[in-house]
């Protein structure tokens, strides 16, 4: 065995830096494939609010016959937190 490849110990002792190694980690990220990413999730998210609403305004009479612990008011924030969720994950694949 040659005694060449082995690192010494101090180098070792350290820790490499996470910002290093994100970057060697971190692919090629084209243009399109950002853009159709993030379009993706944009229109994943208007699709979920904007269909999730209307099941919810079209099911509010059983919702409110059923006496369920979780309310219109509790559906409605879900739908809409889940879909800012996916729109903000749109605008991040498309900007950063």
């Amino acid at each position: 065995m040659a005694k060449d490849n082995i690192p010494p110990l101090h180098t070792l002792d350290r820790p490499e830096k996470l910002q290093d190694i994100l970057k060697q980690d971190r692919g090629d990220d084209c243009l399109p494939c950002r853009i159709i990413g993030g379009s993706a999730f944009l229109g994943l998210a208007a699709y979920s609010y904007y269909s999730g609403h209307s099941q919810l305004t079209k099911a509010q009479a059983e919702i409110l016959a059923s006496k369920s612990f979780f309310g219109m008011r509790s559906r409605r924030w879900a739908i809409t937190g889940l879909s800012c969720g996916m729109a903000y994950l749109g605008l991040y694949r498309l900007f950063k």
